[in-house]
């Protein structure tokens, strides 16, 4: 499987393995170990490729912003 695909598929299975993730560097981690549990012969080099350009993509994409979102802009506690 070529770079692109994989960065692809990662990045259309992101809300379910990612979910409940706001930090960049837990978004790392479990982009590295989907990684190592479904292209374990990936060289060192390229898995590094590959998860710059997940995150990359979604940084673009406002993945982060998403997640961060919570309860900010809902309604007050007052009422208004």
């Amino acid at each position: 499987m070529d770079r692109k695909s994989i960065v692809n598929a990662i990045c259309d299975q992101a809300d379910d393995f990612l979910a409940g993730v706001r930090r960049r560097d837990e978004a790392r981690a479990g982009i590295a170990e989907v990684l190592t549990m479904h292209h374990r012969a990936l060289p060192p080099a390229e898995k590094k490729a590959v998860i710059d350009d997940v995150m990359r993509i979604l940084d673009a994409e406002g993945f982060f912003e998403q997640a961060a979102g919570g309860d900010e802009g809902g309604p007050s506690a007052n009422g208004d």
